[in-house]
């Protein structure tokens, strides 16, 4: 379970500075850009690491008071599920 876990967050930490990327990217060519919803998301799936890690790195979506908020919301609900999913396994073990 743990090792899954960890893959899990690594792959989409990874997915999700890469989005961050080509979102970034895309801001200063002046193209079409990646919806904040779909960012939002792959955060929230747990690849919010990555995330937080981009926006320091790449300095994108770091200013936007909007976006920071929802972004953290969005950690927070994904670590209350993560807890809740590992006290459910560690429970659902001991019976």
């Amino acid at each position: 379970m743990l090792l899954f876990l960890v893959g899990l967050y690594g792959v989409a930490s990874l997915v999700s500075f890469v989005m961050y990327a080509i979102d970034k990217r895309a801001a200063q060519a002046g193209r079409r850009r990646l919806s904040e919803r779909s960012l939002l998301w792959v955060g929230a799936a747990g690849g919010w690491p990555g995330a937080a890690l981009a926006q320091r790195v790449l300095r994108h979506k770091s200013a936007k008071p909007s976006f920071r908020w929802r972004f953290m919301a969005s950690v927070v609900l994904n670590l209350l599920l993560l807890a809740g999913l590992v006290y459910l396994t560690l429970y659902l073990e001991q019976t």
